[in-house]
């Protein structure tokens, strides 16, 4: 698939890096968008969720000009009708590096009007201390072991079964997931956490669909709502839960979270390569 993106993209662009505060290097994304350039659509898919990012890198100066550091925790609802491009993400944070502000509370507060704006719905965001710990992940059985004949590096539903009479509640995760960025062709990698529950799930036929999107270029809330969407359909769980910890670049990582449950929270825990 190639780019789904317009020209004013700033991704896969030479950029300066400002230092002084600009809303306007924020370039949002139609979530549509994608999903469109493949002859699909996003209507049709049920579900809650949530993409958090965390900014590691994030800085502003105190109002005497000293250096304030922390991470940055940012929920973008996954209903808001657009999605933020990665890199004017990164240049938007950037901006706040020699802006004075007062306290905290009113950096995160620009940000929050300035985030919610670009993705159209009301963005979370909070601070943390660089050394805070994090929530522990969840207990989920490992898949990557698995002796897998792998014949297909594309997206490919056929591979998601069920095994009928056999019941299964409970997490798994594989750490093989890679896709392509849709606009520059680098890799992004990942970890990906299924929460399912019904009829037990083909766990090698799993696997080989997460490699499967090992050559495929989208976004990473794409290739988690294309992941639900296709366990979804083939194998019809009682609950779903399909969780993406990729790994960061630019001091940002994205983690799309999607699932059948609503109210169910999405843990902003940290996985061993974050």
């Amino acid at each position: 698939m190639g780019s789904v993106t317009s020209t004013d993209n700033p991704l896969g662009q030479l950029s300066a890096y400002p230092d002084e505060y600009d809303a306007g290097l924020l370039f949002p994304i139609d979530r549509d968008e994608s999903w469109k350039a493949s002859g699909q659509t996003r209507a049709d898919i049920q579900f809650f969720g949530v993409d958090i990012w965390n900014g590691y890198e994030v800085s502003w100066l105190n109002a005497k000009g000293k250096p304030v550091v922390c991470r940055g925790e940012f929920r973008v609802p996954a209903s808001s009708p657009y999605l933020i491009e990665s890199k004017s993400f990164k240049l938007y944070l950037n901006s706040f590096n020699q802006t004075r502000f007062v306290d905290a509370e009113s950096a995160r507060q620009r940000m929050v009007v300035d985030l919610s704006e670009a993705a159209g719905a009301e963005v979370s965001v909070q601070f943390h201390a660089a050394d805070a710990t994090y929530p522990t992940a969840p207990e989920a059985i490992l898949i990557d072991d698995l002796d897998v004949d792998i014949r297909s590096y594309e997206p490919d539903a056929s591979l998601l079964n069920t095994q009928e009479g056999s019941h299964f509640s409970g997490w798994l995760v594989s750490h093989l997931l890679k896709s392509n960025c849709p606009v520059t062709g680098q890799p992004d990698w990942g970890s990906l956490y299924v929460f399912y529950e019904g009829n037990e799930i083909d766990q090698a036929g799993l696997l080989a669909y997460i490699v499967s999107l090992r050559q495929h270029q989208d976004f990473h809330e794409q290739c988690v709502e294309r992941t639900y969407r296709d366990i979804q359909e083939r194998c019809k769980p009682e609950k779903l839960t399909v969780y993406a910890r990729y790994v960061r670049r630019g001091g940002l990582d994205i983690n799309p979270f999607r699932t059948s449950e609503e109210g169910f929270e999405a843990l902003n825990f940290q996985s061993f390569r974050q």
